[in-house]
């Protein structure tokens, strides 16, 4: 392990590995010591795993990039969905996601090379080089101030930290028993909407591309058919792949008849205007107005065909719940322009009344703790953690945060997997009785 101290501030170190999740940066090259000279480079950091780069000029600008692929000087571009730019604006970082993920970084014997925009050590000299690639939509004279001389380029290998905190007693309760299962799954079936004229209530999940709404859907259609099923598409791209907006109700098995509620899908969140999912259509869906297998077009919202006879929706046809699916390794990754959208979605949710709920993903890779054991969920600190950072950052209650695993690579149910998805889906039902109990005197 390198011993050389850091340039990097501690508060930066901290805010830095917060970005990237429960993990410890270790020094791996340092240009100061080891020279700007990509032999160096390479023999320090070649097949070291997620590495950040961090590079200071001489300005006083901070700025860098997070792979997580290894440098192995293959000569090919290297495809890397979770590659990011960051810069300081103030005493905050900004983060750049990638716009395309087949070009983030060139892979060569040079200096690191990120989508040919950020090029360090070009030339085995102290400079950052853009040759204007697409891959990130970056603007220099923010990131650094146009200024390509630099004073120092880090590079640090990403650490999981072995063991994540342990809490001395559990923040939320949950009995992991196959007899608590077997209650939820009763308890769903039997659910009848508050109001008669409710057959079941739908339930919308808005989120960010890859957050896994669609994967939700699966996992809970996994639980009541018995067995892992892909019924929506579902997948990790850096753009939607669900394109129309699609309801899905659950069968109680195969033959079954379908159970008092609705999943109600939509195309992803994306940070760019005119892309992914357009507000406007939101609030149509909200409203009741979007029939299923409506395509959506991110440049021109729905409007009702006949604007004249357009009837309003009933209340059935109404969403009556609204659920937020965050990834828990990207909340710290959230940018100012998709936080500003989830911000205008949440209230037009609230002008009209609908409970929320904030649904958070992939906690598994998020902790190694809860990787290990799912159980350790609700005893985690730091999954805790980011429960309290998403409520504040989407301006819900914590009691409104429900973490969850989706099935994805699985072949087999899981018992502790099930357990957390039919708790989200009763707390769902539970949100969808106060907006419907709320409303009752006027409807």
């Amino acid at each position: 392990m390198n011993t050389q101290p850091h340039k990097l501030p501690e508060e930066k170190k901290k805010q830095l590995c917060a970005l990237l999740g429960d993990v410890k940066l270790n020094l791996l090259y340092k240009a100061s010591v080891h020279g700007y000279n990509s032999v160096a480079f390479h023999q320090r950091c070649d097949h070291q795993g997620p590495t950040l780069l961090v590079a200071y000029n001489t300005s006083g600008y901070i700025f860098g990039g997070y792979t997580s692929k290894d440098y192995t000087q293959s000569g090919q571009w290297v495809m890397d969905v979770d590659a990011f730019l960051f810069y300081y604006q103030g005493q905050n970082p900004v983060c750049i996601k990638i716009n395309n993920g087949q070009y983030a970084r060139l892979d060569d014997a040079k200096g690191p090379n990120f989508g040919q925009q950020l090029h360090f050590c070009c030339n085995n000299q102290p400079t950052v080089y853009n040759q204007g690639g697409n891959a990130f939509t970056i603007n220099t004279a923010f990131m650094y101030g146009n200024n390509t001389n630099l004073t120092e380029c880090e590079v640090y290998k990403i650490e999981k930290m072995s063991q994540a905190s342990v809490e001395e007693k559990p923040w939320r309760n949950i009995a992991w028993k196959e007899e608590r299962k077997e209650e939820l799954v009763k308890s769903i079936k039997n659910y009848k909407p508050l109001m008669s004229s409710v057959n079941r209530v739908r339930i919308l999940m808005i989120g960010p591309v890859g957050a896994g709404k669609s994967s939700f859907f699966n996992s809970i259609n996994s639980i009541f058919m018995g067995h892992v099923t892909n019924k929506a598409i579902a997948g990790s791209t850096s753009t939607s792949l669900t394109t129309q907006f699609r309801t899905y109700p659950v069968k109680d098995g195969r033959e079954g008849k379908p159970l008092p509620f609705v999943l109600c899908d939509t195309m992803g969140l994306e940070e760019q205007t005119g892309a992914g999912l357009d507000i406007e259509d939101i609030s149509s869906i909200l409203r009741g107005h979007i029939p299923d297998r409506y395509k959506f077009n991110p440049t021109a919202p729905f409007e009702p065909e006949e604007q004249k006879s357009f009837k309003p929706a009933s209340l059935e046809q109404k969403i009556h719940c609204v659920v937020f699916v965050i990834d828990a390794t990207k909340i710290s990754l959230m940018s100012s322009k998709l936080e500003e959208k989830l911000a205008a979605i949440r209230k037009k949710v609230i002008s009209l009344g609908i409970a929320q709920i904030v649904l958070m993903t992939k906690i598994d890779e998020a902790c190694p703790l809860v990787e290990e054991d799912l159980q350790n969920v609700y005893v985690s600190s730091y999954i805790k953690s980011k429960v309290q950072e998403v409520s504040s950052r989407l301006g819900v209650p914590v009691s409104c945060v429900l973490p969850v695993k989706n099935y994805s690579q699985e072949l087999e149910l899981n018992l502790n997997c099930d357990l957390l998805l039919l708790t989200a889906v009763q707390q769902m039902l539970r949100s969808a009785d106060d907006y419907l109990d709320d409303i009752s005197p006027t409807e």
